[in-house]
């Protein structure tokens, strides 16, 4: 969704994109849907090496400006396929995920030598960047998964869509979080902090939004079966919602408990909705929020600390306030998608002039 969004983004600034995707993926039907350009490849292993040339001839009959892959492991398609035709246009990455494996070997160095410009998209992917690849630092640009703040605006979503749906009253608080069902994402500690304020405040509901992961369904049924054992009569399983502008302005509180999270698009959505929050002290996290300004940050895994700062905003609405009002100005000034858009198109721009 980043990269369709990224793509609709240039288009919309008049910039002709073609999208080199799988064939049949999910981005490649949901491209299609939006009427992207789309170039679709197989991924047999015949075609796999038939692929550079295909690439590269693509490359040169096209002739395209520039270079943007999303994933890092496309490296081993794109740097070679430039090769072949000796192609000196910019080669930009962006780097979504860390890595724990160390890319400093003849190969990789290959690769990342002919990188013009690696995109982090928080200070703990550029750290992993220097640590694990030969790129230096000139070359990487904290440039952050951008939000559509003007969607996520609480003056136009509707608070009581979601309140209504699941009959939580005015005087209740809810309290959610939303992810997809995969260990680390801090399922168990919501749960056994909502047993912890559950004992305390007869007015709260929690709300768990997201659906399992690809192999992960067991994982989501031992999460419900662990509301079930610790007696949480007030946590409600959404599943999948589209509804996400909604789901996050019915909220009173927003937890994001992941145990390590190279960004977090849906910390930054709330934060847009102007929604008071509450997440783990670790990783990309320090890049969206302000403790004490925004966010109360809790010690990652300690579900009785996250109870304790949660328990802070229950009893303080005048801090909700200051921090709900706090989140949005930070949404709009850092990362709405304007912002990211225009440093993109900068940065291509100068690559563009040094190229030539």
């Amino acid at each position: 969704m980043i990269t369709l969004t990224f793509v609709k983004e240039l288009i919309k600034r008049n910039h002709i994109v073609e999208l080199l995707c799988i064939e049949n993926s999910k981005i490649h039907t949901e491209a299609s849907k939006e009427n992207i350009t789309t170039i679709p490849l197989r991924t047999s292993l015949i075609d796999l090496i038939k692929n550079l040339f295909v690439v590269s001839n693509l490359i040169k009959k096209r002739g395209y400006e520039l270079i943007h892959t999303q994933a890092s492991k496309d490296l081993w398609l794109l740097v070679p396929a430039l090769k072949i035709i000796n192609s000196k246009i910019p080669l930009v990455f962006t780097k979504q995920v860390g890595s724990f494996i160390i890319k400093k070997d003849l190969l990789h160095n290959f690769l990342y030598n002919r990188v013009s410009k690696a995109f982090a998209i928080s200070n703990v992917i550029k750290k992993n960047l220097l640590e694990t690849t030969s790129l230096k630092e000139d070359k990487i640009e904290i440039v952050y998964n951008g939000i559509d703040t003007k969607k996520f605006n609480p003056e136009i979503s509707d608070r009581k869509k979601i309140r209504n749906e699941f009959n939580i009253e005015d005087t209740e608080l809810l309290i959610g979080m939303l992810a997809r069902f995969t260990p680390g994402k801090g399922h168990e500690e919501f749960l056994q902090a909502a047993k912890i304020l559950s004992k305390k405040f007869s007015n709260l509901k929690f709300i768990i939004v997201g659906e399992a992961s690809r192999g992960e369904d067991d994982y989501a049924y031992n999460i419900k079966l662990l509301a079930k054992r610790l007696d949480l009569r007030n946590v409600i399983f959404t599943g999948f919602r589209n509804d996400t502008v909604d789901v996050l302005s019915a909220m009173d509180i927003f937890v994001f408990p992941s145990h390590s999270e190279a960004f977090g698009i849906a910390l930054a959505e709330a934060l847009s909705i102007g929604v008071p929050s509450v997440c783990a002290n670790s990783d990309g996290v320090l890049d969206i929020v302000i403790d004490g300004e925004t966010s109360l940050l809790f010690e990652k895994k300690n579900p009785v600390d996250l109870a304790d700062k949660i328990e802070r905003l229950i009893i303080d609405e005048s801090l909700r306030k200051k921090f709900s009002n706090a989140s949005r100005k930070r949404a709009i000034e850092k990362f709405d998608l304007n912002i990211t858009m225009e440093k993109t198109i900068r940065i291509y721009n100068e690559l563009l002039i040094n190229k030539n």
